[in-house]
C-alpha cells in the first residue's frame, strides 16, 4: 500500500461532459456487440463493430493523454517536478504494448 497520496484531475464541467458523453457512447457500443451476438450476427459484422469500439477507447485516450501533457504534466514541470517525466515516458510504455 502506498502512502503517497494519490493524485487527482480536476476537470471543468464542459471537459466532464465531453468525457461522459464519450463514454456513454462507448457503452452503447459495447451493448450493441452484445445485441450482435445474441442474434447471431456475422462474425465479420460483428469484427467491425469491435474495431469501431477500440478506434474509440483509443481516441478517448488519446484526448485524455493530450489534455494530460497541457494541464498536469506541463504544470507539475513548471513547478519543478522532474517525476512527471518518468511518469509519462512510463504511461507511452503502456500506450506502445
Amino acid at each position: 500500500m502506498s502512502l503517497l497520496p494519490k493524485k487527482k484531475t480536476i476537470r471543468n464541467m464542459e471537459e466532464k461532459k465531453l468525457l461522459t458523453n464519450r463514454l456513454n457512447r462507448i457503452s452503447g457500443q459495447i451493448n450493441g456487440l452484445k445485441k450482435m451476438v445474441d442474434s447471431d450476427t456475422y462474425c465479420n459484422e460483428l469484427l467491425i463493430q469491435i474495431s469501431a469500439v477500440e478506434n474509440s477507447l483509443k481516441s478517448l485516450a488519446n484526448h485524455i493523454l493530450e489534455n494530460h501533457l497541457y494541464t498536469c504534466i506541463s504544470r507539475d514541470l513548471t513547478n519543478g517536478n522532474k517525476e512527471s517525466m518518468t511518469e509519462i515516458v512510463e504511461l507511452f510504455k503502456k500506450f506502445n504494448k
